[in-house]
């Protein structure tokens, strides 16, 4: 099979972090890039899940959104007793 050049736009940071734990495994950015295409081909995905960091599922915005609205909020308390009355009532 013959090879060929692919060339990528990254941070100069992101590079070398990546090298550094590439390295530590035995890994060079090439071979890890061949073994990313090698699984985007047998799996055909992205052979892990994207999570975007630090976003609030629709339950927890729909939650803050009543708060900031003053809607479907409980009852307030007067004491920590109080409410821990309530709530085992």
């Amino acid at each position: 099979m013959a090879a060929t050049t692919v060339q990528i736009r990254m941070d100069a940071d992101l590079k070398m972090e990546t090298e550094y734990v590439l390295k530590s495994i035995g890994l060079t950015m090439s071979s890890a890039m061949n073994l990313f295409c090698r699984q985007v081909v047998n799996q055909g995905k992205i052979p892990f899940e994207l999570v975007a960091k630090d976003v609030p599922n629709l339950e927890t915005l729909k939650s803050m959104k009543d708060t900031l609205e003053g809607k479907n909020l409980s009852r307030t308390f007067s004491s920590v007793d109080e409410m821990w009355e309530e709530l085992n009532a």
